[in-house]
């Protein structure tokens, strides 16, 4: 069985880093209204272990991940 999100925003970060994504996201999701779902597509490689951990200091739900060749796509729930 596959999940399927339907997000409310996307952001295409790209390369964008860590550092500089994270702040990004910050203001992003306070935008967001709780139970938003926020598609992140980004190429750059080590989001994949930093991301849950950022979601989980910032009490947002990390729903899943995919890979498609080169890019990853992340989708999160406001909480």
């Amino acid at each position: 069985m596959s999940l399927q999100f339907v997000p409310d925003l996307i952001y295409d970060a790209g390369k964008t880093g860590y550092e500089e994504l994270v702040s990004k996201l910050s203001s992003t999701m306070k935008n967001l209204n709780k139970g938003h779902i926020l598609e992140i597509i980004s190429t750059e490689p080590g989001l994949k272990e930093k991301l849950p951990s950022w979601c989980k200091i910032e009490t947002h739900l990390l729903l899943d991940r995919k890979d498609f060749g080169e890019s990853s796509y992340y989708y999160i729930e406001k909480r």
